[in-house]
């Protein structure tokens, strides 16, 4: 065989590998590449909308949304229960995130994100309460962990100074298994008492609120759909994510034909939307779609988006109040662009695990 013969030979075998990594690492033309997105149910509103904005600015890409409460998603993924290889990742908060990340490295040698986790949008932990009811509870028109769980001990409205046919007190707040405002919730609501949470005084208290709140519900915004749609009769005050309640503030005025009261627990926690692209499953081009999407989405006029939506901006220097038809200029009851309350960061996956055991052993 000549020299010629298998330079030729050789080539055209080099030109078949690289051809077939061609296939496996780059687009076909006329293919869209999928990016399956998981992201926490309050975001279903503001990512719906940016999804059809993005589509739009990248034909060849098609996001496919799935919403699931924050600690289902770490669960989920870790556990393999998806029936669909996600890309990104969008829990309530880095926190989350940090679990996530300390579980993998613990059952797998390997790195779970393909790169650093991004924040995306900010909200902070309040409470509601409808109108009237609030007055009763929150006289002073603060907001009160100490009153609530007097309330949950004396059970009745007219026992507290409500009217009778008001009939029970009735708080509601997430699954902590399974959602982070419930958390949280627990988290702020432990604090202030003083207490650790391995004291027997926050055993006691997580007992109480566990026997008061009647199957939590496992997302916050599942959560207050559920409190706009039943009415006062089944809840009465709730803690959601700040987002939530200035987006579906106007429903519950609509549907119930009262608006409810928000209030600032002092302190309160800011939780950070944070996403990320997994390392795990998805090839080089998924990745780079999926990081496409998330550099689309911390923009400018994207930022607008979620701030409509009750979100406040991951970038400096956007005021939530000049935003067009910003929620923090509707006169929305409580609502305030800086509120001057303590704002403190989320627990740590550590202590969120203990607040996680404790609930299970009550």
């Amino acid at each position: 065989m000549s020299n010629k013969t298998k330079t030729n030979k050789t080539l055209t075998s080099l030109g078949i590998i690289l051809a077939s990594l061609g296939l496996t690492y780059a687009p076909i033309p006329g293919v869209k590449q999928t990016v399956i997105i998981v992201s926490g149910t309050e975001l279903e509103e503001p990512l719906q909308e940016l999804e059809t904005r993005f589509e739009q600015e990248y034909p060849s890409i098609d996001l496919e949304l799935k919403f699931q409460g924050s600690q289902d998603i770490v669960n989920n993924y870790i556990d393999k229960k998806n029936d669909f290889t996600p890309a990104i990742l969008i829990p309530a908060n880095a926190q989350i995130l940090e679990e996530l990340n300390n579980r993998w490295k613990a059952q797998n040698n390997s790195e779970p994100f393909y790169n650093k986790p991004k924040a995306i949008a900010k909200t902070i932990l309040v409470g509601i309460a409808w109108q009237e009811r609030g007055k009763i509870l929150f006289p002073d028109g603060k907001f009160s962990w100490s009153n609530i769980e007097q309330a949950m001990q004396q059970r009745n409205w007219s026992k507290i100074g409500g009217k009778a046919n008001w009939g029970s007190f009735d708080f509601v707040t997430t699954n902590p298994t399974r959602s982070n405002s419930g958390q949280l919730t627990l988290n702020l609501w432990a604090q202030s008492k003083n207490n650790t949470l391995n004291s027997p005084e926050t055993e006691s208290l997580f007992s109480l609120i566990k026997k008061s709140v009647y199957q939590p519900p496992r997302s916050t915004d599942i959560l207050l759909q559920e409190f706009i749609s039943r009415g006062a009769n089944d809840g009465d005050v709730a803690t959601v994510y700040e987002s939530v309640a200035l987006y579906r503030w106007s429903q519950a005025k609509t549907t119930q034909g009262q608006p409810y009261q928000i209030y600032y627990p002092n302190p309160t926690i800011e939780t950070v939307a944070t996403a990320a692209v997994l390392g795990q499953n998805i090839n080089q081009n998924t990745a780079e779609a999926a990081n496409k999407f998330i550099d689309f989405i911390t923009q400018a006029k994207q930022q607008e988006i979620f701030v409509r939506y009750g979100f406040r901006p991951v970038i400096p220097d956007l005021n939530v109040s000049s935003v067009p038809n910003s929620p923090w200029g509707q006169n929305i009851p409580g609502a305030m662009p800086n509120p001057s309350v303590t704002i403190e960061q989320p627990p740590n996956s550590q202590k969120i695990g203990e607040i996680q055991r404790l609930w299970m052993r009550k």
